[in-house]
C-alpha cells in the first residue's frame, strides 16, 4: 500500500546514483581529456642542446642562441621510442635564423615542420608539425606553408606585424638574405600569433638550413605531451633522479609525469636537456585538480541530498506505519526483526533505483563528455563496486532516524492512539 513512497524512494536513489556515477566516470576519465584539450595551446617540453641549457642557466635568459651547439635532426625519429611514446602527441624542431628582408630590415627567420609526415624507427607513422603546435594562430590571409609547396617552391608565412610594416601581401615576392646563402621567398599566407612571432617569418626547415648551413642540425625541439600532474614524488625526482630508491625510480619512471617524460627524451635525444615548460605543465594540473574537486563536491552534495530525501520517505513511511509496528510488538516481535523488516524493503528499493541511476548517470556522463570534451566517457569497471557502496552506505545513512524511531516506538502508547 505503500508503493508510491517507494517510488519516491527509489527515485530519490536514482537521482543521487546517476550524479555519483556521471561525475565518478568523468573525473576518472577526465585527465586525459583535459590534457588533450590543453595541448590546443602549445608544446609543454622543450628540447635544447646541452650546451644552450648551461648558457641559459648561468645567464638566466630564455631564448639564448645556441652558440654553435645543435641537435641531430635524424634522432628526432626516437622520441616516438621512449616508454611514454604513445603520450607524445605532437612534436616539431626548429631552427633559428637572423637574417635580413630585401637587403635592410633585419628580421628572425625560424624553420620547422608544419605537416610532416614521418617514418617512425617502430615501424609507425606520425604526422605532425606547425599546424598541430600552433593551432591558435589565426591565418589572416592566404594558407599555412604546406610540406607540398614548401617543396615545390621555396616558400614562407610572415607575421602579421612585420608584414603591415613592410607592406608585404600573399603572392609577394622577398629576398631574405642569411649567415651561409640567401632565398627567393613566395609569401604564401600572413598569421596573427599574438606574440614575438608576428615580427618573425617562418620557413620551412629545409630552407632555415640552408641559410645557416646547418644541413643535418636544428636548434631546439618543442614537445606536446600528455602528463601526469606532479607530486612531491615528481618534484623529487625532477631536482635529482638519482636520489631516488629503486622503488621509487621505478614508480616515477613508470609514470607520466613531464620529468619522467624530459628525462627519457634525454636519453634518446644526444647531448640534450629537454625541461618542461612550467607555465604549461603548472596550468594543467592546477586546471586538473580543481576539476576533479568540483567533481568530488557534486558527487558528495547528491549523495547528501539523497540521503536526506530518504531520511524523510522512510521516517514518514514508519510514521504511517505505527500502528501496525506497535502491534507486532504487542504480540511479540522483537526489535531487530522490526528493524530488518524495514531495512530489508528499503534496500531492495536501494538496489533498483541504484540500478537504474546507474545506466542514467553513465548516460549523462556520455552527453557531458560528447558536450564539453567531444569524446566520449569509458567506463571504468572499479566504478561499478564504488557507486554500489556509496548507495548502501547513503541508504543505511538516511534509514537511521526511522531505525531509531522504530526501536523507540511503544506499543501501548500507540495502540492507545497516544
Amino acid at each position: 500500500r505503500q508503493w508510491k513512497k517507494m517510488a519516491m524512494i527509489a527515485f530519490t536513489i536514482a537521482l543521487g546514483a546517476s550524479l555519483a556515477t556521471a561525475m565518478l566516470s568523468v573525473m576518472m576519465d577526465v585527465e586525459d581529456k583535459i590534457n588533450q584539450e590543453l595541448k590546443a595551446y602549445g608544446a609543454n617540453i622543450t628540447v635544447v642542446p646541452k650546451d644552450t641549457s648551461i648558457i641559459n642557466d648561468i645567464y638566466d635568459v630564455g631564448d639564448a642562441s645556441t652558440g654553435g651547439s645543435y641537435l641531430n635532426e635524424d634522432e628526432l625519429g626516437k622520441i616516438k621510442t621512449i616508454f611514454w611514446a604513445f603520450n607524445i602527441v605532437d612534436y616539431a624542431p626548429f631552427v633559428n635564423v637572423s637574417a635580413s628582408v630585401d637587403g635592410s630590415t633585419e628580421v628572425t627567420v625560424v624553420g620547422s615542420w608544419f605537416e610532416h609526415h614521418m617514418e617512425l624507427p617502430t615501424g609507425e607513422t606520425l604526422d605532425t608539425g606547425m599546424q598541430n603546435l600552433r593551432s591558435w594562430w589565426e591565418i589572416t590571409e592566404g594558407s599555412w606553408l604546406s610540406e607540398q609547396n614548401a617543396t615545390e617552391e621555396s616558400s614562407a608565412m610572415i607575421g602579421i606585424a612585420l608584414a603591415e610594416r613592410e607592406g608585404i601581401h600573399v603572392g609577394d615576392h622577398i629576398h631574405v638574405q642569411g649567415p651561409a646563402t640567401e632565398e627567393d621567398l613566395t609569401v604564401v599566407g600572413i598569421f596573427d600569433a599574438g606574440g614575438d612571432e608576428d615580427e618573425q617569418i617562418y620557413v620551412s626547415l629545409d630552407t632555415a638550413q640552408a641559410l645557416a648551413d646547418l644541413d643535418g642540425y636544428v636548434d631546439s625541439i618543442e614537445v606536446s605531451a600528455i602528463t601526469t600532474p606532479d607530486n612531491e614524488l615528481a618534484r623529487k625526482a625532477a631536482q635529482n633522479p638519482g636520489s631516488l630508491t629503486v622503488s621509487q625510480y621505478e614508480t616515477w619512471y613508470c609514470t607520466a609525469y613531464v620529468s619522467s617524460i624530459c628525462y627519457q627524451i634525454q636519453e634518446v635525444i644526444s647531448d640534450s636537456v629537454a625541461s618542461a615548460v612550467r607555465q604549461v605543465a603548472e596550468s594543467e594540473g592546477a586546471i586538473l585538480e580543481k576539476t576533479q574537486l568540483l567533481m568530488v563536491l557534486i558527487t558528495i552534495l547528491s549523495l547528501v541530498g539523497a540521503a536526506l530525501g530518504i531520511c524523510n520517505l522512510v521516517t514518514a513511511s514508519v510514521i504511517e506505519r505505527s500502528n501496525e509496528i506497535g502491534l507486532l510488538k504487542a504480540i511479540g516481535a522483537h526489535d531487530s526483526a522490526i528493524s530488518g523488516l524495514v531495512l530489508c524493503e528499503i534496500i531492495i528499493t536501494a538496489i533498483i533505483g541504484g540500478a537504474v541511476g546507474f545506466g542514467c548517470g553513465f548516460g549523462f556522463a556520455q552527453i557531458i563528455g560528447q558536450t564539453v570534451f567531444g569524446s566520449s566517457i569509458t567506463m571504468r569497471p572499479m566504478i561499478i563496486p564504488i557507486v554500489a557502496i556509496l548507495v548502501i552506505l547513503v541508504t543505511l545513512a538516511g534509514s537511521i532516524p526511522a531505525i531509531r524511531m522504530t526501536l523507540r516506538l511503544r506499543p501501548a502508547e500507540v495502540l492507545h492512539g497516544r
